[in-house]
């Protein structure tokens, strides 16, 4: 208390000016109109400009929350895609109906992206979903955008995904237009673009075209994009054509994915299993 009184003792001089300033300023506005409405104008226009601050501060706070809600919306979204593609195969012959279980086989499971690799040649992604969350080893995984990977290891909270970018992961795609299937290799460099082998250089193959997973998978969903044609070469004495995808995943930007789960896997691996056992 001494402290504030003799802080106001040593200035006084100054908070009388102060306060003399004030109270000009105050009857000048009370008493002119056309510095009134000045007055009011500015002040409305600085409470304008701080509220605004204000709101998008508010809504930049709730953008994590906003993403999760949208990934979840997006899951909900891919698995109604999957099971209207699957009841209504665009290549299948007529009289094809096909089986309500097997059309609605995959379901997904949304999941954060905490730990991603994409400048070594074997590329992992980690997320924060594991065995507790019903996730398992050899799941495929996908973002709001294609291709993502397939699950490696679980723990009880989290999994190690296999990237694309990885030396030894391949996946079954269609070009869309052509209708030829292949399969997307990452030939370890560039992480935006992906190898497309095995197509015969015998089909015509479009730049621009989309390449998309295919029917014949079991991991993932047919119809997930994969990245689109944007370099085609062949070679006379080679039968295949090279080709080079723009990945359609920003895995420089990645965030959430959903993992895939297809409820007649086990059902389908068992009965390969026989026939191998057979031969």
């Amino acid at each position: 208390m001494l402290q504030l009184v003799d802080f106001v003792i040593r200035n006084r001089f100054f908070l009388v000016f102060v306060l003399l300033e004030v109270l000009s300023v105050w009857l000048i506005v009370r008493n002119n109109s056309y510095w009134g409405a000045t007055y009011f104008n500015t002040s409305n226009y600085y409470v304008a400009k701080t509220l605004a601050l204000s709101n998008a501060a508010q809504e930049y706070a709730k953008l994590g929350e906003i993403n999760a809600d949208l990934a979840h919306e997006n899951a909900r979204l891919h698995a109604m895609l999957a099971d209207v593609t699957q009841r209504n195969p665009s290549d299948a012959p007529v009289g094809y109906v096909p089986d309500s279980a097997f059309a609605s086989r995959f379901s997904y499971t949304v999941a954060k992206v905490v730990d991603n690799e994409t400048t070594k040649a074997n590329n992992v992604i980690t997320i924060d979903k594991g065995l507790a969350d019903g996730i398992q080893p050899g799941m495929g995984v996908i973002s709001a955008t294609g291709v993502v990977g397939k699950v490696r290891f679980c723990s009880e909270n989290y999994s190690v995904i296999t990237s694309i970018l990885h030396s030894q992961f391949m996946v079954s795609s269609r070009l869309v237009r052509s209708n030829e299937i292949g399969y997307a290799k990452w030939p370890g460099k560039d992480p935006s673009v992906i190898d497309l082998v095995d197509v015969s250089k015998y089909t015509k193959v479009f730049k621009g075209d989309s390449a998309v997973t295919s029917n014949q998978n079991s991991v993932f969903p047919p119809g997930i994009m994969v990245g689109k044609v944007e370099h085609v070469e062949v070679h006379p004495d080679q039968t295949f054509y090279n080709i080079a995808l723009r990945l359609a995943t920003d895995f420089r930007n990645l965030s959430y994915v959903y993992v895939v789960q297809n409820h007649q896997l086990g059902e389908q691996e068992k009965l390969k299993s026989r026939t191998v056992d057979q031969k």
